[in-house]
């Protein structure tokens, strides 16, 4: 490699580790060639990474040499790399399970990627199994040669951004007749609570539960398994998912991370895999993360999804506004306030209580007697909640409440992580738990929260914080 190529290289964290596959990626495929160019990301950012391109050998009835080019990211071998086709002039992208509209490989074995087991050579052989399966490329005739020079002039740049290429259908027929699926993303206790919230409320026609964890099913996956859960399916595969209306993400990285921020670095590192994939396979779905930090994992999801602001929103304060509002009416016999109470901010320790409308006193003393015992009916409330804790099946309720007022577009207002950029004077991009009406579409509108200067201050705070965090991740 070049020098500038050579200094380049020693950003990468494993370096050691990097080189020392890609010596094994040359020894078995020695037609690849390898550079150091610019990657740009769904976000818009940049970033200088190695990659190689060539060709792997299918066979398909014929034997066909079929042209890919992979991306390294800095993080590897602990993060998968980003594959795509590269198709000449006279080739077409057949879209189909393992492949979109612009050339983007999505395999099992990228999303079920973990180092040392996985490894590039490894990777290519699956893919090549994958292609001979379904063949991703196709010859062109001479009239759709201008067409695909618009597309090759795309993938040259090889970049993730919004193309206006429509891509046929991925879901091959396995969802006819299935109008309201929801997809819910990990196996764990949480995943698990959702799933079970989601059926007895009877929400969807259908319920898949993707297990990304590795073997056979373990645990409560095992147990729906055993019990045979009506209109539930058990899946490894991504593309089980498709054409989802609504998709739950409740995963958490369990690595031995040191520190918060690495904590919080190996969940993005886990949603890498994940959001692209979910995106591809359910492009109408709302995103609803229910992963931790929920405000950050929800501008994570936004960020590698590319969805519209509307359809990504995180579990937020739901459960807490639905339980203020519960001991408000039924504890403290406070109904009237109840229905205009909200939780709002961030979940923990700063979440705040808030109002979206009032009713105005005849006179100004009046009105402040009346903010004043407000006040004290919520904080009395508040300092309940505290003793209450967030369960698995309890958010799990809260999953399905959400879930619920989306796929049947009740118009209904929930307290739900939302990008907060231009409320209360926020000029970050990030997402607070905020007051919003849920349809099939996301959020259709936020409901104005009445002004509290110590209420704005409080989210002003949090935006402040959550940002900070935000600025030192990697995306």
């Amino acid at each position: 490699m070049p020098n500038n190529s050579e200094c380049k290289m020693r950003k990468y964290k494993f370096r050691d580790l990097t080189i020392e596959e890609l010596k094994n990626v040359s020894k078995t495929y020695p037609n690849f060639t390898f550079s150091m160019n610019t990657y740009t990301f769904k976000d818009g950012s940049q970033k200088d990474l190695l990659n190689f391109s060539g060709t792997v050998p299918v066979k398909y009835g014929n034997s066909y040499n079929i042209p890919i080019c992979l991306w390294i990211l800095d993080s590897h071998p602990f993060a998968p790399p980003i594959c795509f086709l590269k198709p000449t002039a006279n080739m077409g992208i057949a879209v189909g399970k393992h492949v979109d509209a612009r050339g983007r490989i999505y395999l099992p074995y990228l999303q079920n990627w973990s180092h040392p087991k996985s490894t590039l050579t490894g990777l290519i052989k699956e893919m090549i199994a994958k292609f001979e399966e379904e063949l991703p490329l196709y010859s062109l005739s001479s009239s759709d040669a201008a067409r695909q020079s618009e597309l090759l002039s795309y993938i040259a740049k090889i970049t993730e951004g919004e193309t206006d290429m429509k891509p046929r259908s991925t879901t091959g027929g396995r969802n006819e007749g299935c109008s309201n699926k929801i997809t819910v993303v990990g196996a764990g206790d949480l995943g698990i609570a959702c799933v079970l919230a989601v059926a007895a409320k009877d929400v969807a026609d259908k319920v898949v539960l993707l297990d990304l964890s590795e073997g056979a099913a373990k645990g409560g996956a095992m147990d729906l398994e055993i019990f045979a859960v009506p209109n539930v399916e058990i899946s490894k595969d991504f593309s089980a998912s498709a054409d989802s209306k609504v998709v739950v993400l409740t995963v958490n990285s369990l690595g031995n991370a040191q520190t918060y921020l690495d904590v919080i670095q190996s969940n993005v590192d886990l949603f890498r895999g994940i959001i692209p994939a979910v995106s591809h396979y359910s492009q109408n779905a709302v995103l609803l993360v229910a992963s931790h930090p929920v405000e950050v994992m929800t501008f994570v999801s936004w960020k590698l999804s590319s969805f519209p602001k509307s359809r990504v929103i995180g579990v937020g304060a739901n459960l807490d506004s639905e339980r203020l509002q519960y001991m408000l009416t039924n504890l403290l016999k406070a109904e009237v306030l109840a229905k205009d109470a909200w939780v709002v901010g961030e979940q923990g320790e700063d979440k705040v209580p808030s109002w979206t409308s009032c009713n105005v006193a005849a006179n100004q003393t009046e009105g402040m007697a009346a903010h004043n015992s407000r006040e004290q009916v919520a904080n009395r409330a508040m300092e309940v909640l505290k003793g209450k804790g967030q369960r698995s099946w309890s958010v799990g309720l809260s999953v399905a409440d959400l879930a619920d007022s989306i796929v049947k577009d009740k118009r209904k207002v929930h307290s739900v992580s939302t990008l907060a950029k231009g409320c209360c004077n926020i000029n970050s991009e990030v997402f607070l738990s905020l007051p919003c009406v849920l349809g099939t579409s996301g959020v259709i509108e936020m409901v104005r929260l009445e002004e509290d200067p110590l209420v704005q201050e409080k989210l002003q705070s949090s935006a402040g914080s959550i940002h900070d965090l935000q600025q030192q991740l990697k995306l």
